[in-house]
């Protein structure tokens, strides 16, 4: 995972993508992260991995407001701290039991984890709303290429068959880019697709030149 700026923010996930008792894995500034959303609807970020036996929380489950692990059933609040181990149920977890966690923001249809700690809040997109996430395998230069146009402050304007559409980007490696397709919060169903399918032609257009060698 390439180091992000200091005190910015990475759009890791769609909220709609996220509903209430869930959990999916995701990338952050800092690393793989277990993303879930507590049955009341509150979105944390977990490092992705248990203390016990280093198991994915990722592959867990959503009780409640706690997320468990999937080998076998810590459970954990949003504040990291271990509430729950099964073999032991009589037993107070002590508190150094406990997983690193992650600040989440969640607004805009947008669920932002900052690297560092930003002066500011995440930035927020009036008019637009997230359509769809996609990854990209090749990195922002291959996309910018693809586009014949430079990504300002994560934002990559791209036209396609007349149409401009607006995409927020992750770099979630060298070669590998999170890509949401933002659209006007007005738009019709038309324009909803034709966004889609735009997108869908950059990712392959950027892919290809990844492969090839040819992104400048």
């Amino acid at each position: 995972m390439p180091p992000y700026p200091t005190g910015s923010w990475m759009p890791v996930a769609l909220s709609a993508d996220l509903p209430a008792g869930t959990v999916m894995p995701a990338q952050s500034p800092a690393g793989p992260i277990a993303l879930w959303r507590s049955r009341s609807g509150r979105a944390a970020a977990f490092a992705d991995r248990c203390p016990h036996r280093g198991m994915r929380l990722s592959h867990g489950f959503v009780r409640g407001e706690t997320l468990s692990c999937i080998y076998h059933g810590w459970s954990y609040a949003q504040a990291g701290n271990c509430l729950r181990i099964p073999a032991h149920p009589a037993l107070t977890p002590p508190d150094t039991i406990r997983v690193v966690t992650q600040p989440v923001e969640d607004g805009g249809g947008i669920i932002w984890i900052p690297a560092g700690e930003p002066a500011a809040g995440p930035p927020r997109f009036d008019g637009l709303a997230p359509l769809r996430s996609m990854m990209v395998e090749a990195g922002i230069a291959a996309l910018e290429t693809a586009a014949g146009t430079k990504a300002a402050e994560g934002l990559l304007d791209y036209t396609h068959a007349g149409r401009t559409v607006r995409l927020l980007l992750a770099l979630e490696g060298k070669a590998r880019t999170l890509m949401h397709v933002l659209v006007d919060q007005d738009s019709n169903p038309t324009n909803r697709i034709a966004a889609s399918r735009a997108a869908e032609a950059l990712r392959r257009a950027a892919e290809h030149l990844a492969a090839s060698g040819t992104a400048r």
